[in-house]
């Protein structure tokens, strides 16, 4: 490689870039092999919301790219043209999904939506949008989903943090928010999740509007519903943007609709506000054939698939619920039930003898599981008010007995006399330290 005298990495890239760590992804750790059951990234473990039998249907001769109701035709000729740079029909098909009149009598239109790579470019579009590099900021409320913080980063955008309320199932402290907003009038988008991540619990829609009532703020509140639909029916409030017009409400069928690998992710908002999101992205941000399984996937068949498997998703929750508390260092169920993963606690020693949730015991757990049994799920001690805690995505029937199985045989095996304790795996605590924060890195 040839080098130049005046060219120099270190400073001629950005400097928040430069410091920027690599983003670890949940298969970063442990690979989906064929082997591993994965409950770590709130995944469908029952697959994609798609009607296969029959109505999967790739379609060579199709040139139009035409959706039947009834069958998914993927225009594989017309893969050599650029995909519409609109989405109408896509958008079309969600605010139909979305328009259920339960917090108002208004109606979502194409207009009220800008759809991107998965939440992710959704995110980065708003601060794109709405933050000036080195000036504005946003606001958070850990414990939260990691990827405002990375987005943040990469846009040069200072965290302003309220804490959840862990004494309230982790609510929103709308009291302590606004306090905040009138204080930094530089922060301009606030990040709530809802049902949150870990938390898996809804928030109160009051404390939301009390956000939006700000009188004297003048931002955007960004509400993350990517876990929506494992909640009770009625719960999202993607049409409220109808009537609030600092209000984004995100959006994924990643989650129930089991689609993580079309990378589809919308944004409900003002027809103001969507306008400004579809200036700044790129022309043809959507592929063809991820407009076509998403079109297929909102289908009234494939909406049915979709309400099926979230049935048998919430059977096996309740599962957990029930079961995993007789394991006896088992600990207390954080936040709420209204996903499709639960965050749970671990302890140092069975319950009966005073046993508290314990980081090292959680960590211990966690490797024991994913090294030597095959079964992987999130470590998030390191999450503000979540010591000792795993998030374990709810699976299948198979996988839950699997899980229970392997827990069971370790925290309450011979092996486990010693589990998180001074008679563990001989790591310092600084190792120790070190090993949980890696564990913890992980975005999912």
């Amino acid at each position: 490689m040839k080098h130049t005298r005046a060219f120099r990495l270190e400073t001629c890239a950005r400097p928040n870039i430069l410091s920027l760590q690599p983003y670890r992804c949940a298969r970063d750790d442990y690979k989906d092999d064929g082997t591993n059951i994965l409950l770590d990234a709130n995944e469908n473990a029952y697959g994609p919301s798609l009607d296969v039998q029959g109505n999967l249907h790739p379609d060579a001769s199709n040139l139009n790219g035409a959706i039947d109701p009834n069958k998914l035709e993927v225009d594989l000729l017309g893969l050599n043209r650029y995909p519409d740079p609109h989405q109408t029909e896509l958008k079309h098909h969600l605010c139909k999904l979305r328009n259920l009149h339960t917090h108002t009598t208004k109606d979502l239109s194409p207009e009220h939506l800008f759809v991107g790579v998965g939440s992710d470019e959704v995110i980065d579009a708003l601060l794109r949008c709405f933050c000036t590099p080195s000036h504005d900021k946003i606001l958070t409320c850990p414990p939260t989903y990691g990827m405002y913080a990375v987005s943040a980063q990469v846009n040069d955008v200072e965290i302003v943090k309220v804490p959840l309320d862990p004494a309230r199932g982790f609510q929103l402290q709308p009291e302590a928010i606004n306090a905040a907003l009138s204080s930094d009038p530089s922060i301009k988008l606030v990040y709530v999740t809802s049902p949150g991540n870990p938390t898996a619990n809804l928030l109160s829609k009051s404390d939301i509007q009390k956000l939006l009532e700000h009188p004297t703020w003048n931002g955007v509140v960004v509400l993350d519903e990517a876990y929506i639909d494992f909640s009770r029916d009625g719960a999202s409030l993607a049409e409220w943007v109808t009537e609030w017009p600092n209000l984004v409400v995100m959006q994924t069928l990643s989650k129930a609709f089991g689609l993580a690998g079309i990378r589809l992710g919308a944004a409900f908002t003002s027809p103001e506000v969507a306008r400004l999101l579809n200036n700044l992205k790129a022309p043809y941000n959507i592929s063809s054939p991820t407009s076509a399984l998403a079109i297929a996937a909102l289908q009234p068949n494939n909406v049915a698939v979709m309400r099926a498997n979230r049935l048998k998703i919430m059977e096996q929750r309740q599962r957990l619920l029930h079961e995993l508390p007789k394991i006896s260092r088992i600990g207390r169920f954080l936040g709420g039930t209204d996903s499709n993963f639960l965050l749970v606690e671990i302890l140092d020693k069975p319950r009966i003898h005073g046993g508290r949730p314990s980081n090292k015991s959680a960590m211990a757990l966690y490797e024991g599981l994913a090294e030597t049994r095959g079964v992987v799920v999130r470590f998030r001690g390191k999450e503000m008010s979540c010591e000792g805690c795993l998030r374990i995505t709810v699976g299948t029937s198979k996988e839950v007995d699997r899980l229970l199985e392997e827990t069971h045989s370790i925290l309450e095996g011979e092996k486990g006399i010693g589990l998180g304790t001074d008679k563990g795996d001989g790591r310092t605590k600084e190792e120790e330290e070190v090993k949980e924060q890696d564990a913890n890195g992980v975005i999912a």
